[in-house]
Parts: C-alpha cells; sequence; structure tokens
C-alpha cells in the first residue's frame, strides 16, 4: 500500500508542476483573446489541446514502463536504484539549464506553442486548434516519461496510476489555470514560474527520485 501511495504523490506532484507551468496555458489565453473566443470556446480548446499533449505522452510512458517492468522482473536492482537516480540526474540537468539561463540571460522560448507565429497568421479556429495540437502532441513531458520507469515496479498498476493521475491533473489543472486567468487572476505573477521552470521541475524530480529510494516494491 506505501508504495501505491508513494507512486500515486510522485505522480500528482509532477503532474502539478507540469500543469501549472504557463507555456502550457497562458498562451492559450492570449490566443483565445486575439481571436476574440467565449471563455466557453477557450476551455474547449484547453482540454483539446491538453489532451493531445498528454495522449501522446501516457504513450511514450506506457512503453517505457512496460521495458521498466520487463527488466525489473530479472534486474530489480535496475528500477530500484537505477530509475530514481536517473530522476536526480535529470533534476541535476534542469538546474544547470536553469543556471546556464540565467547566466547568458538570453530571452526565454516556449517550445510547446509559438504563440506569436500563429496569431499573426490569424488562421481559422480549427487550424488554429490543429495547429496547437499537433505541437503540444508532438512535445511530450520528459519528466513524467522517466517517472514511468520508476512506477514500473507495479507493473500495470503502476502504469496505470500514472497514466490516469498524469491524464486528468494535466488537462484539467491547465483548464483551470485559463478560466481563472482569464477571469482577472493574472494579475498574479506568474513571471517566476514562467522563467524558472526548469528550476521547478529539477527541485521536485530531486525530491521524486530521493523519496524513491526509500520505499521497498
Amino acid at each position: 500500500m506505501n508504495s501505491i501511495i508513494q507512486i500515486f504523490l510522485g505522480s500528482l506532484l509532477l503532474s502539478l508542476v507540469h500543469a501549472t507551468i504557463p507555456s502550457h496555458w497562458l498562451p492559450l489565453i492570449a490566443i483565445g483573446k486575439a481571436e476574440k473566443w467565449t471563455d466557453k470556446e477557450t476551455l474547449t480548446v484547453t482540454a483539446i489541446t491538453g489532451a493531445s499533449h498528454t495522449i501522446s505522452t501516457v504513450i511514450i510512458g506506457i512503453i517505457v514502463g512496460l521495458v521498466g517492468y520487463k527488466l525489473s522482473e530479472s534486474y530489480h536492482y535496475i528500477t530500484h536504484y537505477v530509475a530514481p537516480t536517473i530522476l536526480i540526474i535529470l533534476g541535476i540537468i534542469y538546474f544547470y539549464l536553469e543556471y546556464r539561463h540565467s547566466l547568458i540571460k538570453t530571452a526565454h522560448h516556449h517550445h510547446h506553442i509559438h504563440i506569436d507565429e500563429i496569431i499573426e497568421k490569424r488562421k481559422s479556429k480549427r487550424s488554429i486548434v490543429l495547429t496547437l495540437s499537433i505541437a503540444m502532441f508532438f512535445s511530450p513531458c520528459l519528466e513524467i516519461e522517466v517517472y514511468y520507469f520508476t512506477a514500473s515496479r507495479l507493473g500495470w498498476l503502476g502504469i496505470g496510476i500514472v497514466s490516469v493521475v498524469y491524464f486528468f491533473v494535466t488537462v484539467l489543472g491547465m483548464m483551470f489555470l485559463v478560466h481563472f486567468a482569464s477571469k482577472g487572476v493574472r494579475k498574479l505573477n506568474w513571471h517566476f514560474l514562467e522563467h524558472h521552470d526548469k528550476l521547478i521541475s529539477g527541485i521536485v524530480l530531486i525530491i521524486v527520485g530521493v523519496l524513491a529510494f526509500f520505499v521497498e516494491y
């Protein structure tokens, strides 16, 4: 039971951080305003693009999880020690990327959605949604993919927990933020999250990786 709770909490934490990164939902608000969409239309587009993003991530994650599960059957230490170590290393890499970003002081460009290009072209709603969905589909979440490897120690149960939690938390989280930001909560300072997403992701990955060492499956 402790292992199930640990996988659930780890998935929830990573998914929450992932959903709150402004590059996932803030551009949708800007596009909605530029295209004069209603709140309902903006939320619908958010749900579609969010689902597109999570589906591709889950597909890859299941493959990663199955590979991890097969390895764990013969090499228990691989998923018990190597997987958490990968999470920690990835977290450290994110720290480095954040540090390098601060040193060179370059402008931060989001790779998920190229909002300026989309708005300037003034495409139709269907074309905009398709473009956003494709962009999100081909931008799977690396952090949660690695966590699939850790969760695979529980077999299909672990893989299923990560998939369900990630899908619903990401999509509903994006919709929640788009809704309330559109209502005026945008006055909150999202600048730190927007420009330090790698730092936040790195901290979460290291925490989850360290905790994984203390749970025996």
